[in-house]
């Protein structure tokens, strides 16, 4: 590794990417301080008590780990002296309108069996081992030019490459661009509901498969290969993790400490102003906000949108509402990981992403996970975590009133697509979180869970790039920034933005 100078650094926001970014700065012997406006570390990773159940908050699903492991690494640090990861398979269960039931595991022959058993033919279960191979391609492309580099768009791929040649045109060819995941899928599994199963990779970053680009159906490989884990203590388990081993390498963590904005000389960081008002100097800054919100309030003072804004819309996210339910009763037939399916793909998207509104009939995504930790919740009974993703916030959504009758929708799907009956009177405690919980709690933009949506079947996954091109000593991790939202998503965009800053320091 090339010799560079160590700067005095400030990582603002402690969510999965800034402490990540913090982590491997403070490996490679700069000095971190960690800015966080909450009393907690870990962002949406964060956890709820309430009458003796434990309920993690955001994020539920760990995929490819072997993120996360290079993050520990970095230190010279083994993850599985942190934090014990349990691995699930069947990695999901799936619940659709007819009572049909389809259990998502790794192995792509088991795979195959269980959908000739929902599908009475061999033509999906096929065509699912060809897009298993399809995805392996474009995860492999991904690896090549996407992951583990600051990108803003596909210029940065062919630059990252070294040159534009016959064998760059072809990965580039394999991505379809101009085709959305749906179709794509369709092309491979005609059986609506496997069809519908796989559409939800895409929802790992929140956006709809009708109109996210195909380079996404890489996601399935991506899990399939590295399976699905859960943290023992809950998602809350990685933060607390990373905490541990940013104070070991001398990382200064300061909470409840809210900035006000970034100030630069010129084109040039040069600190941090606190909303306390006292100032702090840095060489440079980690922002682990919001990527728009960081540009429109966090550096107001120059008057400048973000950069990718001035080339095409800046769309949010999908938002979501959480149902967080202390079961008395547990349910049997659930897996860890639950989907509970819509009857029509294609309406709900309709709903949520082009008409801006609560589906009518949504999908329920259901975490019971007493099925690994039997203490998340008192005897025999489950720590359930309801999502159903709606639209990012328009000025007319007033949650207060909308979310009585949603719970309702909600609760009434779970019965009856997900066999989940009486789910009402087996309540013992429950708490809720809205788009405008979300948008208060996390700073946002709009109340998007995912940051920015991945729309347009040519340039829909790229974010802005890590490495600011503006501000100099800027860099950007998070959600909202490359490569984009997911868990494993955001640890490595906290990597990225670590290793731009260390390599041009």
């Amino acid at each position: 590794m090339q010799q560079t100078k160590k700067l005095n650094v400030a990582v603002v926001g402690g969510g999965l990417a800034g402490l990540s970014a913090a982590c491997v700065l403070a490996a490679r012997g700069h000095r971190v301080t960690l800015l966080e406006k909450n009393a907690w570390v870990g962002g949406k990773a964060a956890v709820l008590h309430a009458d003796g159940y434990r309920f993690d908050m955001g994020p539920t699903i760990l995929t490819i780990p072997s993120v996360l492991k290079r993050i520990f690494a970095e230190a010279n640090r083994r993850l599985e002296d942190y934090v014990e990861l349990l691995p699930l398979d069947p990695q999901w269960r799936c619940f659709f309108q007819d009572r049909s039931v389809l259990d998502l595991v790794s192995d792509t022959k088991k795979m195959q069996d269980n959908l000739i058993k929902l599908c009475g033919d061999e033509r999906s279960a096929e065509g699912y081992s060809r897009f298993i191979e399809y995805s392996k391609k474009l995860h492999e492309v991904s690896e090549r030019f996407f992951f583990w580099q600051s990108v803003g768009g596909i210029s940065d791929t062919f630059r990252s490459s070294g040159m534009f040649n016959l064998a760059v045109l072809k990965d580039v060819l394999s991505l379809r661009m101009g085709k959305s995941v749906a179709s794509v899928v369709r092309e491979y599994v005609p059986d609506q509901r496997a069809a519908q199963m796989i559409d939800h990779f895409t929802q790992y970053v929140g956006s709809s498969p009708d109109a996210s680009p195909a380079v996404l159906c890489g996601i399935a490989h991506m899990q399939t290969q590295e399976g699905v884990w859960y943290p023992l203590g809950g998602t809350r388990a990685v933060p607390v993790a990373l905490e541990k081993l940013a104070l070991e390498l001398g990382v200064v963590i300061q909470t409840d400490c809210d900035v006000d904005r970034i100030e630069t000389i010129g084109s040039a960081v040069v600190g941090i102003k606190l909303t306390s008002g006292e100032s702090l100097p840095f060489e440079a800054v980690v922002s682990n906000c919001d990527s728009v919100r960081t540009h429109r309030e966090l550096l107001r003072q120059h008057g400048q949108p973000l950069r990718q804004s001035r080339k095409r819309d800046i769309e949010p996210a999908c938002s979501g509402v959480v149902l967080y339910l202390g079961l008395r009763e547990k349910y049997e037939h659930l897996l860890h990981h639950n989907f509970v399916f819509s009857r029509d793909p294609h309406e709900e998207f309709d709903w949520i992403y082009r008409r801006g509104e609560p589906a009518p009939d949504p999908t329920c995504y259901v975490c019971a996970p007493s099925i690994s930790e039997p203490g998340v919740a008192p005897p025999g009974g489950e720590a359930l975590y309801v999502l159903v993703h709606t639209p990012y916030l328009r000025p007319h959504h007033d949650w207060s009133q909308l979310l009585p009758e949603y719970r309702d929708v909600i609760l009434d799907k779970l019965e009856s697509t997900g066999g989940m009956q009486g789910i009402r009177q087996r309540i013992a405690t429950e708490q809720t979180l809205t788009p405008e919980g979300i948008l208060k709690r996390y700073r946002v933009l709009r109340g998007a869970i995912y940051g920015l949506a991945s729309h347009g079947t040519y340039t829909g996954a790229f974010k802005p790039a890590n490495r600011s091109r503006e501000i100099h000593g800027l860099y950007l991790a998070g959600g909202a920034a490359h490569p984009g939202p997911g868990m494993p998503m955001v640890i490595m965009s906290g990597w990225i933005a670590a290793d731009a800053l260390d390599q041009h320091a």
